[in-house]
């Protein structure tokens, strides 16, 4: 495709973002299947994109798009909801990269001809969420604080585990050096060192903004400086999403940090972003989860039937074991029309798709199996999470899910559980 046909494009997407952003709000179907589409139809289908031709920027932008949507995030989440979503949250994570994973690992041991190891590696490719999906999902339909808290918060902390372990994994099959005390100790570490980054890189910007006033007149510089948070928290061999979903977080809240011991370490005059700004970060991250879903879709390969077919399979049981998973985790109090929707928040993104490359790229005999049974999962979670999302909103499927969850004790009338949850 020529330079002229390419910009064309650009701006064509950008005109489908919004046309599509507009069709959800008279429909209820979210756009995230048509840019899915328009993905799919220009590069696996018809083969008018390649998406290795972005080599490196292809990474780059992915990593982009994580900053912004994790940053604008963390800014909408105040510390009550945090603290009430913690204790699930790790629990939640944990549980469902765990299932996952041995779900995925046993069904391709059963169905396919992998190795024990590299059904392994399979299924904690796949044990993660896509922060881009979920966070966009969770903001179209009205559910509690701490719910959309939990679902975020899931999606950044399951990198830990879904870039950790398969990397150890794979390093391990290739050069049988592995050590499971070894592995959890790193993957601590690198949780709370994200942590301890993400709320000091808050406390060290709003320190700046207050001791230099000028940078309170640039839009860009503090997502300049997640920038630089992030970069900085990879290099350390942290998890960078997380730090940066905290960063969000510190800066939102200095207004309720500035309490007992803390008066006199925080800046004496609070410092919070304008309304303009975050309306600002709000456009950026429309225009760029345009672009990044439609790349997800360019990114698919699928040349294998059988696989395929296996692919969706397994995503249809992943939906299905997802519903216990819930049950375990999520407060008993939580709404039913909340903890469907967490039942179905299991679409896989493109750090799935990138991480299911390396087997291959490491010369692993069944890393082209890998590639294809992941590329045809992501699919298949991402549209199947999308479409029950609508069919859930309008109130289709939720008596299904009822027969799992019961109503919380008292019953509070005035719980949010969005209009399909009025209408139940």
């Amino acid at each position: 495709m020529t330079t002229p046909l390419l910009i064309i494009l650009i701006g064509f997407l950008i005109f489908l973002g919004h046309y599509l952003a507009q069709l959800f709000q008279r429909t209820k179907v979210p756009d995230v299947v048509g840019l899915l589409l328009v993905g799919m139809l220009l590069g696996p289908v018809f083969h008018l994109i390649d998406p290795s031709a972005f080599g490196r920027a292809g990474r780059v932008f992915t990593n982009l798009v994580l900053v912004f949507i994790l940053f604008e995030s963390g800014l909408e989440v105040r510390f009550e909801q945090l603290r009430s979503a913690l204790r699930g949250t790790v629990l939640l994570t944990t549980l469902n990269f765990v299932v996952t994973a041995l779900v995925v690992s046993a069904l391709a041991q059963w169905l396919t001809d992998l190795d024990f190891l590299s059904c392994l590696i399979l299924g904690t490719i796949l044990g993660g969420t896509s922060s881009a999906v979920v966070t966009t999902l969770a903001r179209q339909v009205t559910i509690l604080p701490q719910t959309a808290t939990t679902l975020v918060m899931e999606s950044a902390f399951s990198d830990v585990y879904t870039l950790g372990i398969p990397i150890a994994l794979i390093s391990f099959y290739t050069s049988s050096s592995f050590n499971v005390v070894t592995l959890a100790g790193q993957l601590v570490l690198a949780l709370v060192g994200a942590l301890l980054a993400g709320a000091g890189g808050g406390y060290l910007w709003l320190a700046l903004l207050h001791r230099v006033p000028t940078l309170l007149k640039t839009r860009f510089s503090t997502p300049a400086f997640a920038f630089i948070l992030y970069g900085v928290v990879e290099l350390l061999q942290f998890s960078g999403p997380i730090a940066v979903l905290f960063f969000g977080i510190a800066v939102g809240n200095l207004p309720l940090l500035r309490r007992g011991w803390l008066r006199a370490v925080l800046p004496a005059r609070t410092v919070e972003l304008t309304t303009v700004e975050k309306d600002f970060f709000a456009e950026i991250v429309f225009l760029l989860r345009t672009f990044f879903f439609v790349y997800v879709g360019l990114s698919i390969v699928l040349d294998d039937p059988w696989l395929i077919a296996l692919g969706v399979a397994m995503a249809l049981v992943l939906f299905l074991v997802r519903i216990p998973v819930v049950l375990a985790a999520a407060d008993r109090q939580t709404p039913q029309f909340d903890m469907a929707l967490m039942s179905i928040m299991i679409p896989k993104g493109l750090g799935a798709a990138v991480l299911a490359t390396l087997p291959a790229q490491r010369g692993l005999p069944g890393g082209a199996v890998i590639q294809t049974i992941t590329f045809a999962v992501i699919v298949a979670t991402t549209v199947g999470c999308t479409a029950l999302f609508f069919l859930l909103d309008k109130g289709r499927i939720l008596g299904f899910y009822q027969l799992f969850f019961r109503p919380p004790r008292p019953v509070d009338a005035t719980a949010p559980g969005g209009k399909s949850d009025a209408g139940a």
